[in-house]
């Protein structure tokens, strides 16, 4: 019998069929581009991509929390209040 292995787990661990798959990846796609349209970035750093927003306040409107170093958000802070 052929095969192939699915190495993606996080997204689709759960799902026990092709459709929940599918159902899945169109939903979290229906998410990323709702992201997008609100002005979210995908960035390479430190050979990881990582999504970004230029507005910390949409960043915590939709509940993400910084992966940021404590010394950059508080810098990040203090350069938002001198704008």
């Amino acid at each position: 019998m052929t095969y192939f292995t699915w190495k993606e787990e996080g997204l689709t661990k759960d799902c026990e069929t092709l459709d929940s798959m599918a159902a899945r990846f169109e939903e979290s796609a229906r998410l990323m581009r709702k992201m997008s349209a609100e002005g979210f970035k995908v960035e390479k750093r430190n050979k990881r991509q990582i999504i970004t927003h230029i507005d910390s306040k949409v960043f915590n409107d939709w509940g993400f929390v910084s992966e940021e170093p404590p010394y950059q958000q508080l810098t990040m802070i203090l350069e938002e209040k001198i704008q």
